[in-house]
């Protein structure tokens, strides 16, 4: 019976496979799988092919020993010598060396004001080794500027041109031409590291505006020479270091050539560079400084700016209306006379510290020029138009 059971069941699976069969194909539903999204990739900055490596540095190179050949005749050594006067009347002299180059077919001779400084003679060496005799046409401490003359008739090299500082970018090539320890005809390469640069001037309270930072090598003896372009043009006037050995360390200021453009010309025609002047004292405004103006009693209701303390008597400071401080406090140490203006801006541009102020006069206005002051005055806003006078101190 149960062998029965097991036929009949074996009949019937054979009857329903021969049926599947007869009927179609039986197959598995596909199976769809989705394909993963990759990850979109961060659009990056489209960035110019380099040319050819080999020729890129050939034609580099190339220029480079251009520019020195066509520039450095123009570059001079200058000489400053001193004497001094021993104890039985002996005479020493005392030398130092800069460098500096030709400005124009007359015999100017562009160079720092720091090199000149307090010399009794000054002597100019050429590149073929002529030595001269200059006389200081101008100088302007303020800017590290000054002006010397020779006399070397048919043998004065070709004047440098100025190129527009302005137009230089951060990252641009520059070659530093001059005689660092005495090492005639240097020359050093770099780039532009950052403009707009202000440094310290050799009077301690001014400021020069417009710097160039280069990483060109500048050493002592480098003071005076040019900096220039690889065109061959003058960008800037090498003035200072940033260095705690007294070397290079890849830190260099020049002063502009626009700078260069704008006082030179008055050297040469005045001996002296007309320096637009406000005639007041101030201070500046800072959180700690105002904290205190509020704890002597006067409102502040900024933290930033100068504080009119004083007005020269007949200045344009004092013509135009503009206001010192009506009384004396003592903050610490010092009696400062408050509730004078502060002046907040000057021609729309905002003034945070006396450098500002100073550095905005001296690079974008000259004497006679209006400006116009945003000032507080009693914690109400005021504007006065004050027209520049010439700085009778510089």
């Amino acid at each position: 019976m149960r062998n029965k059971r097991w036929v009949l069941l074996f009949v019937v699976l054979t009857l329903l496979v021969a049926a599947l069969g007869c009927s179609g194909s039986f197959s598995w539903p596909e199976l769809t799988v989705e394909p993963t999204p990759r990850p979109t990739a961060t659009p990056r900055p489209t960035v110019a092919p380099l040319p050819d490596e080999a020729g890129a540095v050939q034609a580099l190179e190339s220029q480079i020993i251009a520019v020195y050949e066509a520039v450095s005749p123009s570059v001079v050594n200058i000489t400053s010598r001193t004497y001094v006067y021993g104890w039985f009347g002996q005479v020493f002299p005392q030398e130092g060396s800069g460098s500096g180059f030709v400005y124009d077919g007359e015999g100017h001779i562009v160079t720092n004001y720091h090199v000149i400084e307090g010399a009794e003679e000054l002597l100019v060496t050429l590149a073929n080794g002529e030595v001269y005799e200059a006389e200081v046409v101008g100088s302007d401490p303020a800017n590290d500027l000054a002006v010397l003359r020779i006399d070397a008739g048919a043998d004065l090299p070709a004047p440098l041109p100025l190129a527009d500082s302005d137009q230089l970018r951060v990252g641009q090539f520059v070659v530093a031409i001059g005689n660092p320890f005495g090492l005639e005809l240097t020359l050093t390469t770099g780039v532009v590291s950052a403009l707009g640069r202000v440094i310290q001037s050799p009077r301690d309270d001014r400021f020069i505006g417009e710097a160039i930072q280069t990483d060109a090598a500048i050493n002592p003896g480098n003071s005076g020479g040019p900096l220039l372009d690889l065109s061959g043009r003058v960008i800037g006037v090498n003035s200072q270091i940033v260095s705690t050995s007294g070397s290079s360390s890849g830190v260099g200021f020049a002063i502009s050539s626009n700078t260069v453009r704008r006082v030179v010309p008055e050297l040469i025609a005045h001996g002296y560079y007309p320096h637009p002047w406000l005639g007041a004292r101030f201070l500046d405004l800072t959180p700690s400084t105002a904290a205190a103006l509020r704890d002597a009693g006067m409102d502040v209701p900024v933290e930033s700016g100068v504080l009119v303390l004083e007005t020269v008597a007949g200045a344009p400071a004092e013509a135009a209306g503009l206001r010192g401080g009506r009384r004396v406090v003592r903050i610490g140490s010092y009696q400062i006379p408050i509730g004078g203006d502060i002046v907040q801006a000057i021609d729309g541009q905002q003034i945070r510290s006396v450098q500002d102020l100073i550095v905005y006069l001296e690079t974008r206005t000259s004497v006679g020029d209006r400006v116009e002051l945003s000032v507080l005055r009693n914690g109400e806003p005021l504007t006065i138009e004050v027209t520049l006078g010439r700085n009778p101190n510089l």
